[in-house]
Order: structure tokens, then C-alpha cells, then sequence
């Protein structure tokens, strides 16, 4: 087990997601953010079933700096409830790993 996660988000659109990334990655906050388009999302909101096309973030950080990741997101974020999930990274390359914990502060 590493100290290292990922934190998965979802955008409205591109403007926001590189926003929220541009953010991160120049804060120092994560290493990496990957942006992928074409996400359905269907999930239950106000008690209603909604459908809605968003992007997904993959965020590489880690666990240290989850709460400052939380707090840029929900203070960029326009959604009044964003996803922010962290999922841990068991293991991975040495050569990746040292490279993601030196893109992040200290």
C-alpha cells in the first residue's frame, strides 16, 4: 500500500475541468489530472432520477493532501454537491510513484 491515491470528479464541461486541474497541478496539489470527455452520469438528485453528460477527473495525489484537494474543488466547483471520491493506490511502478511524489508538495 502506498500513500499515494486517486480523486475522481466530475465537471459540466471543459472550462471547469481545466480549471479545477490547471488549478491542482500548479498548487501542487496533484501531480497529475487526467480529463476524459463523454461521461453519462444517471444518479438520483432532489429525489428525481437525472441524466447529465459531464467529464470525469482523475486526480493523482496523495493521502496527505486530500483535504486541501476537497477544499479547491468544492471552492471552484459549481455544483452544489460535487463528487469527490479517494481510492487508494495499492501499488505501481517505482519509476512512476517517485515521479508523482515529486510533482506534489511536500
Amino acid at each position: 500500500m502506498t500513500d499515494k491515491i486517486v480523486v475522481l470528479t466530475t465537471s459540466k464541461d471543459n472550462e471547469e475541468a481545466r480549471r479545477i486541474a490547471n488549478t491542482l497541478v500548479e498548487a501542487r496539489l496533484a501531480a497529475c489530472v487526467n480529463i476524459l470527455p463523454g461521461v453519462t452520469s444517471v444518479y438520483r438528485w432532489k429525489d428525481a432520477v437525472e441524466t447529465g453528460d459531464e467529464l470525469l477527473l482523475v486526480i493523482k495525489t496523495s493521502r496527505a493532501l486530500l483535504a486541501e484537494v476537497r477544499a479547491a474543488i468544492e471552492r471552484i466547483h459549481s455544483y452544489e454537491l460535487p463528487e469527490i471520491i479517494a481510492l487508494p493506490i495499492v501499488d505501481g511502478s517505482d519509476a512512476y510513484l517517485n515521479w508523482l511524489a515529486g510533482s506534489l508538495k511536500p
